[in-house]
């Protein structure tokens, strides 16, 4: 007999088609049987050792999440509530450019540096990885939710070349060429950068598209976090483009916004340059989050040439007068690469983590807040939070347009991605609440879209572009990765002020056939492993 039959379901499938009702026939981490309308049609209704009423709720697959930061949260917390709460079934690690494999020594303790304020340093992790597959095979011990990872160009360019702003070396690129291969192999779906983070950033269009020949010969993804999201951002937009056309990769657009005053009411402009692209046979999906603000490091804020050489010169610019002038001369007047380009205002910039306890004041305040209390000019309340801190705050950076997040949302290649950061006191709300603000804001209340259309982006758009055949829809065959909700009280409970409350309305989630959460709690099944992606090898070129 089967292990669990959910009865009198409202399916919404993935597919974007209307949804039914039936039964659903659960065993071995499958989906087994779908038996629709089985109670109105008289017929034998299936058996199974455990049955779980699902009358009102919907039952859907399984979230993904396209941009996520839990690359050490699911290892160091096996709860991972953030997440499995809100239905998220599989999550995407390795994101703009900057992860913890493939590494050696050296580039582990940079990089563990680098992105302290997205992950924490990690005292509490044991490291005892360094290849790519290798951190697959630490996910697969057992996490909470499945996870496939990206190989991070930033971290590859760290190993190969360092952190200086030149030209890869002829062998250094032959180098990253081999690790991009390999991470390949391994089991990576594809290749991140964060070309407004160092040392990722320093590569030149030639130096990518070099690395996009090796990941479309395996038939992955090109996922950057391009070159701006404000000043420039179109023209960043088309050089991702133009970029993967040239190597004949497919491209996946990392929180496709368009942010800062300079692209209010842009979002029209985005969406036609990708709709030529498509038109004319390119490959191209994007992910965004429902929420305005964006969110990363303090650090990041910096003009690139300042963060030449990794962070413990940035410290030493920071701490030396006359450079430290140079660096707020160019963030405030000029407008840093750091910051999409743009002057940077220092009341978008709210501080929600610190490293640091005695830190805690600055936390929930802006910069400009925090410096007019201290009877001082922001960049110096910035520039000693920064030293004091040793790089490791986290900000909201309050530059979105919601008229522009609803556009995007509705595209035909969109598809949902929290880049939710887990660390600090006052993270972004997104980190607990993308998938549930999604169902609930934009379709129950703004009907921005229909429930079908949204649960298809969600669901099987994102499993479509993973190359993931198994994943993604309710069929039969498939991956028991589902998700029941109520689609009349589906909420994010998460908000600015209290950030980690988990959302309501979704009381069932499974992974691999098992139960994560059961009657709105976490139970303690790790039932998530890594996605591996087939490493099949096809001729590179255009396309």
């Amino acid at each position: 007999m089967e292990e669990l039959v959910i009865r009198d379901a409202d399916v919404v499938d993935g597919s974007g088609e209307p949804s039914y009702r039936a039964d659903v026939v659960v065993d071995g981490g499958r989906i087994v049987s779908i038996v629709k309308e089985a109670a109105a049609a008289g017929c034998q209704r299936p058996k199974a050792r455990r049955e779980l009423d699902a009358e009102g709720l919907v039952l859907s697959p399984g979230f993904i999440d396209m941009h996520a930061h839990s690359d050490l949260a699911l290892l160091r917390d096996p709860d991972h509530s953030a997440k499995a709460a809100q239905g998220v079934t599989l999550e995407v690690l390795g994101q703009d450019g900057l992860s913890y494999a493939p590494v050696d020594d050296r580039t582990l303790a940079e990089v563990r540096r680098a992105i302290t304020g997205w992950n924490g340093y990690g005292d509490d992790i044991d490291f005892d990885w360094r290849s790519v597959g290798e951190y697959l095979d630490r996910l697969d011990r057992g996490v909470a939710v499945n996870a496939a990872y990206l190989i991070p160009q930033g971290t590859v360019r760290m190993l190969a070349v360092g952190w200086e702003d030149r030209e890869a070396t002829p062998e250094e690129l032959d180098r990253m060429r081999q690790l991009v291969a390999e991470g390949l192999e391994q089991g990576a779906v594809g290749m991140s950068s964060g070309l407004t983070y160092t040392p990722g950033m320093y590569a030149k269009d030639a130096e990518l598209t070099e690395l996009c020949r090796v990941v479309a010969s395996y038939d992955g993804y090109y996922c950057p976090h391009h070159r701006s999201y404000g000043a420039g951002a179109l023209e960043a937009y088309e050089e991702m483009v133009a970029l993967t056309r040239e190597a004949g990769c497919s491209l996946h657009l990392a929180h496709a916004t368009m942010n800062f005053g300079v692209n209010k009411g842009r979002a029209p402009e985005l969406l036609a340059l990708l709709d030529k692209a498509l038109a004319e046979g390119a490959d191209i999906s994007l992910d965004t989050y429902p929420y305005t603000p964006g969110c990363t490091t303090l650090v990041a804020m910096l003009p690139s040439w300042a963060s030449e050489g990794g962070p413990e010169e940035i410290l030493r610019r920071l701490a030396d007068e006359e450079t430290a002038e140079r660096i707020r001369h160019h963030m405030e007047v000029v407008g840093a690469d750091g910051c999409h380009g743009v002057p940077i205002e220092w009341d978008t910039i709210e501080i929600s983590g610190v490293t640091r306890p005695e830190l805690a004041d600055f936390v929930g305040r802006t910069v400009r807040q925090s410096a007019d209390a201290r009877g001082e000019a922001p960049w110096t309340t910035a520039r000693r939070l920064l030293l004091d801190d040793r790089l490791g705050s986290t900000i909201l950076q309050h530059v979105g347009h919601e008229e522009n997040v609803r556009q995007i949302m509705r595209h035909r290649v969109h598809t949902g991605g929290s880049d939710g950061i887990l660390q600090g006191t006052k993270p972004h709300p997104r980190a607990y609440g993308t998938f549930p603000r999604y169902l609930g804001h934009y379709v129950r209340e703004l009907g921005i879209l229909s429930l079908e259309e949204c649960v298809a982006h969600l669901t099987s758009r994102p499993a479509a572009r993973l190359r993931l055949p198994d994943r993604g829809l309710v069929r039969e065959g498939h991956r028991a990765d589902l998700v029941l909700f109520d689609p009349a009280t589906v909420a994010a409970g998460a908000t600015y002020e209290n950030p980690r409350t988990l959302p309501t309305g979704i009381p069932h989630v499974l992974v691999d056939g098992r139960f994560v959460i059961e009657d709105g709690r976490r139970t303690d099944a790790l039932a998530g492993r890594a996605v591996r992606r087939s490493p099949v090898r096809r001729s590179a070129g255009r396309r």
